[in-house]
């Protein structure tokens, strides 16, 4: 393929001290719809350009995160990026991301782990020879993040901010309706009861329908029980969503439930999904509604 469909590529590639924060910000970069990959090791970056090639330019935002794994991994990383330099479709960005030595330490015993360059010895031995090898390699990045102030939610957004190519709020809001008898959705943050409504189950013709069908809805949507709880929902969400996306939350999941996922939930799910579309990028899925079965809804 031409090169020229490559020339919007951006390839980030993430590295820096032990204990910096590569985590959260390659966790960051997946928030932003960058393809990501951990731990790559340098020698296998030739082969994943190739892949990015036949991906058929799919693959143009990339975010990579190379750890330091020994000495030989500076003569690799090194060449790769050399090479990289003489691509024209891509051009790389090494984010380095750094702390105090205090601040490295105090992380390593929260966390109780050793450092990777001194297994068996004292965490401040593996930091201080990684920061002497790394030094070349801090040299040639393009940006540098020293993490020691900064909590992880606020690393996040000093990514996004910088990364983010467009205006489009990050922040996500799911509406699911689904069915008890199904379960409860194992990736719901937040769920609403809603079987003490009226049901049109027990209407016959509105039996096979589902809350998509304007008949359905309108039923479910009358009654005055119904518009007390849609307005108390999404009073609490309006004062709930400002603090979940400040917390630094990349999606709330919001699970409006029935019995069965057909009828009332779906009606309810779309119309406060549709009530904050206008302020947040809003998913609405209805996980339950195929499953048919001869049950209350």
């Amino acid at each position: 393929m031409d090169q020229m469909e490559y020339q919007d590529t951006r390839m980030v590639i993430i590295t820096g001290m032990s204990g910096a924060g590569k985590t959260v910000a390659i966790h960051s970069f997946e928030d932003l719809g960058y393809f990501c990959v951990d731990n790559l090791p340098p020698t296998l970056l030739p082969k994943f350009m190739e892949l990015m090639k036949e991906s058929g330019n799919k693959m143009n935002k990339v975010a990579l995160v190379m750890d330091l794994r020994g000495r030989e991994f500076f003569d690799h990383l090194f060449k790769a990026l050399d090479d990289l330099a003489e691509t024209s479709w891509v051009t790389p960005e090494i984010i380095f991301l750094d702390a105090d030595d205090s601040t490295l330490v105090r992380r390593y015993k929260e966390t109780r782990r050793s450092h990777p360059l001194a297994p068996s010895g004292l965490p401040l031995e593996g930091i201080k020879l990684e920061r002497e090898l790394l030094e070349e390699l801090k040299g040639r990045a393009q940006q540098i993040y020293n993490t020691s102030l900064l909590k992880p939610k606020e690393l996040r957004e000093k990514i996004l901010t910088q990364f983010a190519t467009n205006k489009r709020k990050i922040f996500t809001v799911n509406v699911m309706s689904f069915g008890f008898k199904h379960g409860i959705p194992i990736d719901a943050d937040l769920v609403f009861d809603v079987r003490f409504l009226p049901n049109p189950h027990y209407i016959d013709h509105m039996r096979p329908k589902t809350g998509l069908d304007q008949e359905v809805s309108s039923y479910v949507l009358k009654w005055n029980e119904t518009q007390k709880f849609f307005d108390k929902v999404t009073e609490l969400l309006s004062f709930m969503l400002p603090h979940y996306k400040r917390e630094g939350k990349s999606q709330l999941v919001v699970g409006i439930g029935c019995t069965g996922g057909q009828h009332r939930s779906v009606a309810l799910a779309e119309k406060i999904g549709k009530h904050f579309e206008s302020e947040y990028e809003t998913k609405i899925t209805h996980r339950d509604i195929e499953k048919r079965k001869d049950i209350t809804t």
